[in-house]
């Protein structure tokens, strides 16, 4: 069965693309954590982490490493947060998000953003951080 995640990434789904390579995806998460919250996602559907290939894998700890750089640098944060929980859509993806405490890592917290300006805005500063940080080539399309 199609997840959610892979119909975003065929663009049947709206979504806020900020990097794009031949094996993962990373979008901003519809509901943040703290703003610039980014899915690194691969583009090979595998439910959890611990299915995937260890080359897979790796790759997508890179592409959230860059991502996580991103963050920090888009939005002063003194840490990039990590998490892969996998509850939410059955598809390997990568929470990351700039964290100013343990408290951010609270999906309680996490509430759905109605106005799209507000994630254009998020995507476009995160695009020009990694841009910024050296990874042009991966960089989604978009403003900025």
């Amino acid at each position: 069965m199609t997840t959610v995640f892979s119909r975003i990434m065929d663009g049947e789904l709206p979504a806020r693309f900020v990097w794009q390579d031949t094996h993962a995806t990373a979008f901003l998460s519809h509901a943040p954590l703290t703003p610039g919250h980014t899915l690194v996602v691969p583009r090979r559907e595998v439910d959890q982490w611990t299915q995937v290939d260890g080359e897979l894998l790796a790759h997508c700890m890179q592409v959230a490493q860059a991502v996580g750089q991103g963050v920090q640098r888009a939005w002063d944060a003194p840490r990039a947060g990590l998490l892969i929980a996998g509850f939410e859509v059955p598809h390997l993806h990568i929470h990351v998000a700039p964290m100013w405490g343990m408290g951010n890592l609270n999906f309680d917290h996490a509430k759905p953003v109605e106005d799209t300006a507000v994630l254009d805005e998020a995507a476009d500063r995160l695009r020009v951080a990694l841009r910024e940080l050296g990874f042009e080539q991966a960089v989604a399309p978009g403003a900025a």
